[in-house]
């Protein structure tokens, strides 16, 4: 039986590959590549040449047994995303999930995260964060998702595509109110940035600068008690109301307030009701 390989890529500069990568590259059998065209390029760099084979979002059902059918009976694979390491935000976890499900040993080859490069340069609390990934594009996920994370006492990191930053900020304004952030973009690249300053400074900075690149957002944690829970149900329901005038359905909003106060899902859908009579 083979080896799954996962290997750590640059997230921007080549030269954070490592040594060890380029070996284990060079190695195995075949690689499993997000993008095959990007990877390639990356091979082309280091003189290696392997078949390449496409696993990402769409075809990771039918890519993924065929893969592990491949080591299963022998061969080593490695799989790399287009930046960064596999697996984080990335399809690769299920292909991992399945390797571990048929008892196909993977090992790890470390290299660069932008979400941990993110927070070191941030300048903000790295004892104790949560990566809480990319937001979802539905109400009914995405505010949930930030009214949940509003409570973290932990630094937050959340990835952020730059069409959807300006709107992203404005809704993490609203929940989180506004703490300190620092937002860094095109990391180890030639046209590396971080910005560090408030939420609402940066709703401001962006209404006049176009975002561009990826971003990785590193936020401040919740102040301990900064906030208390409401100590009745009509205070629980105005937050409550407020989820539901931003589009969430009554149910849903009422499970998200419940999560972080000391009431039930069905004692605030039966108020919900109530009042809506």
């Amino acid at each position: 039986m083979g080896t799954l390989y996962v290997v750590g890529t640059p997230i921007g500069n080549l030269g954070d590959m490592t040594y060890r990568a380029v070996e284990t590259l060079r190695k195995v059998d075949f690689i499993c590549a997000e993008d095959t065209r990007v990877t390639m390029k990356l091979l082309n760099y280091f003189n290696i040449k392997k078949p390449v084979i496409a696993y990402h979002e769409h075809n990771e059902d039918s890519a993924g047994d065929g893969i592990c059918e491949r080591i299963a009976a022998g061969e080593d694979a490695a799989i790399v995303t287009d930046a960064g390491m596999p697996c984080i935000s990335d399809p690769g976890e299920r292909l991992v999930k399945r390797c571990h499900e048929r008892n196909i040993t993977v090992a790890v080859v470390p290299g660069p995260a932008a979400c941990i490069s993110a927070l070191a340069v941030s300048g903000l609390d790295t004892s104790r964060f949560s990566f809480e990934g990319f937001l979802s594009v539905t109400k009914k996920q995405r505010l949930p998702h930030l009214a949940k994370a509003a409570k973290e006492e932990n630094t937050l990191i959340f990835y952020e595509a730059p069409h959807k930053l300006t709107a992203t900020l404005s809704d993490m304004l609203e929940y989180f109110g506004d703490r300190r952030i620092s937002l860094c973009r095109e990391l180890t690249k030639l046209h590396e940035e971080v910005i560090r300053t408030t939420i609402s400074g940066a709703v401001e900075y962006y209404k006049e600068n176009k975002p561009r690149g990826e971003y990785v957002l590193v936020i401040e944690g919740a102040q301990e008690n900064s906030e208390d829970k409401p100590e009745t149900i009509e205070e629980a329901m105005i937050q409550v109301k407020a989820l539901v005038d931003k589009g969430m359905r009554g149910a849903d909003a009422c499970k998200s307030i419940a999560k972080t106060t000391g009431f039930s899902k069905s004692e605030l859908y039966a108020k919900l009701l109530e009042e809506e009579q």
